[in-house]
């Protein structure tokens, strides 16, 4: 797959293209935002000298991916978490909504985290102080450019609070949007063609250094298409810098997991690479 990874970092951003890096004097809004994007970098950096020195800069001083980006996400778009959120709300007599938003027309969308409550690889994480089940989501992340186009790939993780949304759907906002809710990167992946279908997802949850959770789903597991998810979400919506669009997740740890403080997050996902980050207790 022929392919570009931008980074972002305290130094700057940098590209990655055919095993050789390139530093970029553009500002991070105004590059991501032009189209075609892949072409787009492609005549740029046939401009730029490349620079081999300056691997071990990019991968020592990341930032997450994004500018002045909001993040949204969906959910209920895999099986496994219809099934996840139905346990979950179960108690509270709500269960039956997902199951009517797994077969509805509508997908489910909301908004996730500002680019102040996002972070990046080899960042902290937070969990609620007030919450006793919380989880992470890894998800593939969309960036869809400010005309409505998806341009780029990233992994996200949408954290989450589990025993809030489960005590009632319409405390959703609570259990997802908070400081450091969001992690993404550790690059936006700029493809020629759309990522393939087969691209699997991995997550793995460490506890004191041993492994307490290991599972992959493929893409292909998605009941809706990332351009149906892309065509709600901007038929409302406009968005200047353009946006990033986690697109939902089916790797669900068991009803009996929840994270704790120094836990370790890691998600993999084919062709992007893999973010890191450590759990907290949030504010």
């Amino acid at each position: 797959m022929n392919h570009i990874k931008l980074y972002r970092t305290r130094k700057g951003i940098f590209a990655e293209y055919q095993q050789q890096w390139y530093h970029i004097s553009v500002e991070w809004d105004e590059l991501v935002n032009r189209q075609p994007l892949f072409s787009a970098l492609r005549a740029l950096l046939a401009d730029v000298l490349s620079q081999p020195d300056i691997a071990s800069i990019v991968r020592g001083d990341l930032l997450p991916p994004i500018g002045s980006q909001e993040v949204w996400a969906a959910g209920v778009t895999y099986q496994r978490s219809k099934v996840a959120r139905m346990e979950e709300s179960e108690m509270s007599g709500a269960a039956a909504c997902y199951d009517k938003v797994y077969m509805a027309e509508r997908p489910e969308l909301f908004f996730k985290a500002t680019p102040q409550r996002t972070v990046g690889h080899g960042d902290e994480i937070y969990i609620r102080r007030d919450s006793d089940w919380n989880v992470p989501e890894p998800e593939l992340t969309l960036f869809v450019n400010r005309e409505g186009n998806i341009s780029g790939y990233t992994i996200g993780n949408d954290m989450s609070s589990r025993s809030i949304e489960g005590e009632n759907p319409l405390y959703l906002p609570q259990a997802k949007t908070y400081e450091r809710c969001a992690a993404i990167g550790p690059c936006l992946l700029v493809t020629e063609l759309p990522i393939p279908s087969d691209t699997l997802i991995q997550m793995k949850i460490y506890r004191n250094g041993a492994m307490l959770f290991h599972d992959h789903i493929s893409i292909s597991q998605m009941k809706r298409t990332h351009t149906e998810l892309v065509e709600y979400l901007y038929r409302g919506c406009r968005f200047l810098h353009g946006c990033y669009l986690m697109t939902g997740t089916c790797l669900v740890p068991g009803n009996g997991f929840t994270l704790q403080e120094n836990d370790l997050v890691e998600i993999a996902i084919d062709h992007i690479g893999v973010l890191l980050n450590t759990v907290k207790a949030g504010v």
